[in-house]
């Protein structure tokens, strides 16, 4: 089975996948062009996700979706399995949203284009004023029920344990007043294992659970680092046990 599987995934399903990359990248970048981004820079990518997921017949599981309210903003974080994060996060998520991305992704032919006209943001660090524009512009973008989805670990994992959460999304939340929600991922890591160069896909399920939304109850940097631990470990505490504990990424 999983020879067929290779088979499949090389003559059925790339061919696909990469026609339909190329489209909802076209489609985005034309659609937020001409009409509002709101709507072009999120149903496009939506789409995408789950043909890229129902292509690849990867089952997911979504839990929580209770715990948010319609119309309100949030910041999303969520621990950085592998590349499957992206698809299972913006297919079955079902909010809208923007993503915070590396600056270096704005270079990926049509779809870092696609993503500068959808409005995702891209961090800049080089320099304080390049810091206070990503957040200038993520406030901006926060606002009518869109919220913002970020993996605070900066990195992929190697081993499916998580590494150390930088505190820039947890920071924004505060300096804008929006509550965080944290998510887990689970099963994207055995789907992709990181590794260099090309990698077939394996079969296996994919959860999303979408944790309650963590209020602060202080402002400022003890707020910012109380938030940060929590979100740390509500998620860590919903992987299972042979992925859960601290390892170390050395690409961080």
């Amino acid at each position: 089975m999983k020879i067929l599987y290779k088979v499949y995934q090389l003559f059925i399903a790339l061919p696909i996948l990469l026609i339909a990359t190329a489209l909802a990248a076209i489609t985005t970048s034309v659609g937020c062009m001409l009409f509002s981004a709101h709507f072009w820079g999120y149903w496009p990518g939506r789409i995408w996700s789950k043909i890229f997921c129902n292509v690849l017949l990867l089952p997911v599981k979504v839990e929580g979706r209770e715990h948010l309210q319609p119309g309100q903003s949030y910041v999303f974080v969520a621990n950085h399995q592998g590349p499957m994060d992206i698809f299972l996060i913006y297919g079955y998520l079902h909010r809208n949203f923007k993503w915070m991305m590396k600056k270096s992704l704005r270079k990926i032919p049509l779809v870092g284009y696609a993503c500068e006209k959808a409005g995702f943001i891209f961090v800049d660090k080089s320099g304080p004023k390049a810091i206070q524009h990503t957040i200038d512009s993520a406030r901006r973008t926060l606002k009518n029920g869109t919220s913002l989805v970020v993996f605070p670990e900066g990195s992929r994992t190697f081993t499916g344990h998580m590494g150390l959460f930088r505190k820039g999304a947890f920071q924004l939340a505060d300096d804008i007043g929006l509550p965080v929600v944290p998510m887990t991922i689970d099963g994207s890591f055995d789907v992709l294992t990181r590794m260099a160069g090309f990698n077939f896909v394996n079969r296996h399920p994919m959860r999303l659970v979408i944790h309650k939304p963590i209020v602060p109850t202080e402002s400022g940097s003890l707020g910012v680092k109380a938030t940060m631990d929590e979100a740390y470990r509500v998620i860590m505490e919903a992987l299972p046990e042979h992925h859960q504990g601290y390892v170390k990424n050395t690409d961080q």
